[in-house]
């Protein structure tokens, strides 16, 4: 059984992972991105047509991709361009997005919540050999697909671009100085353009992964609210990729937690409330240390 959860724990983690990082990189730029669920959404959907119509899980991660791109830079450019409240228009793409992804639905395939296409080619996922008879190390490495791997090792490919080379100097230069990034010479405000569109192409393979990757279908609630725990995923590491991905491990954790749980008996409408119950909790906690800090300092 440990096996088998830790091992789910490590496929919910991954579209969080994969959105949070997303996120990490532009709140470092300077923004604050709230609509990483409309980006989300809209890859899902794109992803699962493109499985579905072209039977390529590659295109259809590509289109995802592209579609979730596309999404940030429209956000990007009312924030940075016309000076828009970054908060306000984030929440306003994921309303925007959840109705112009229902009216497609119901325009184009007369359907009203989820949309199940026939032959839609899935992520595949690897088995190692020997490894995945392994308990515990076969549930960790054997068994997934290239966005989870992906997730993993774009970790530490962060803390390297963040910590050495150019581009992350410069990303945090428009984040934490605008004006002094400006003065050297630097355009804070492509930067913080480059930044918002990466976030909007991991979010969209994020929603691509639970769309291909994990149910097969695509419904409206596909998201369920992922965009907003890898808002809170990055918090909760304060802008350090191995913290990012430790808060989205303990999401994908409790997560995989409560679906076993359903299958105990437990009422459903209680454990589906757990994983984002225990965001809260931590989060708070980490509130209440945080200050308790700053009080002492003082």
């Amino acid at each position: 059984m440990i096996d088998n959860l830790i091992h789910a724990a490590l496929l919910m983690t991954t579209p969080v992972l994969l959105a949070a990082l997303g996120g990490l990189i532009n709140r470092t730029g300077g923004i604050v991105n709230i609509g990483l669920d409309s980006s989300m959404l809209v890859g899902a959907l794109v992803g699962i047509i493109l499985a579905a119509n072209h039977g390529s899980w590659a295109i259809a991660l590509v289109g995802a991709g592209l579609s979730g791109a596309v999404m940030g830079l429209a956000m990007s450019l009312v924030i940075t361009r016309l000076d828009a409240n970054e908060i306000i228009v984030g929440l306003g793409f994921n309303i925007v997005a959840a109705g112009l992804v229902r009216f497609f639905l119901k325009s184009n395939y007369e359907v009203a919540g989820t949309l199940r296409l026939p032959d839609v080619t899935r992520l595949p996922r690897w088995d190692i050999p020997v490894i995945e008879d392994i308990p515990i190390l076969g549930a960790i490495f054997s068994g997934h697909d290239i966005l989870t791997w992906a997730a993993w090792i774009l970790v530490p490919v962060t803390v390297w671009f963040l910590k050495r080379t150019r581009g992350g100097l410069r990303l945090r230069a428009a984040g934490a100085g605008p004006k002094a990034a400006r003065a050297l010479g630097l355009d804070p405000l492509f930067t913080r353009d480059a930044s918002t569109v990466f976030a909007g192409l991991m979010s969209g393979l994020a929603g691509a992964y639970l769309s291909i990757g994990v149910v097969g279908v695509f419904n409206e609630g596909i998201t369920a609210g992922r965009g907003f725990i890898a808002l809170a995923a990055f918090y909760f590491g304060r802008n350090r990729p191995v913290l990012t991905a430790v808060g989205a491990l303990l999401f994908g954790f409790f997560d995989a937690f409560q679906i076993r749980l359903q299958g105990r008996g437990v009422p459903a409408e209680l454990v589906q409330m757990l994983p984002y119950a225990m965001v809260i909790v931590i989060l708070t906690l980490i509130a209440i240390s945080a200050k308790r800090a700053r009080g002492a300092r003082t």
